[in-house]
């Protein structure tokens, strides 16, 4: 009889044992999708908001202005968020635009300004 008593404590222990390992397994697995549920979201929010920024970064900025225009600058980083917040569209787009045609224009028509000559070579040649 005490044999019998002592077994069955013991599968009750095991069993005790083997329901408190699964709960932590539980714990840990919940745990774990919080965190990674978490970590998801942080990601993307800062997709979000650099989607939405709509201002320029340092590396986009002049480091000397009297070196180059901002025009200069913007063409030569490549940006596509640069281009995009300036123009409207990015690099690629640009270069079609350029080769399909309106290059010509771009290089040969001044821009109209109050304070310089219509009749002054418009920019000076690539």
């Amino acid at each position: 009889m005490h044999d019998i008593a002592s077994l069955i404590t013991t599968q009750e222990a095991e069993a005790d044992e083997d329901f408190l390992e699964d709960e932590e397994n539980k714990i840990t697995l919940i745990a774990a999708a919080i965190i990674g549920g978490a970590e998801i979201s942080r990601q993307i929010r800062i997709e979000n908001r650099h989607e939405n920024r709509l201002y320029l970064c340092r590396p986009q900025l002049l480091p000397n202005p009297r070196l180059a225009t901002p025009w200069q600058v913007l063409y030569d980083s490549q940006n596509d968020h640069a281009f995009i917040t300036t123009m409207g569209f990015d690099v690629q787009t640009f270069a079609y635009i350029l080769t399909s045609g309106f290059a010509t224009c771009w290089h040969e028509t001044a821009i109209p300004r109050n304070d310089t000559s219509t009749v002054a070579n418009p920019r000076p040649e690539w």
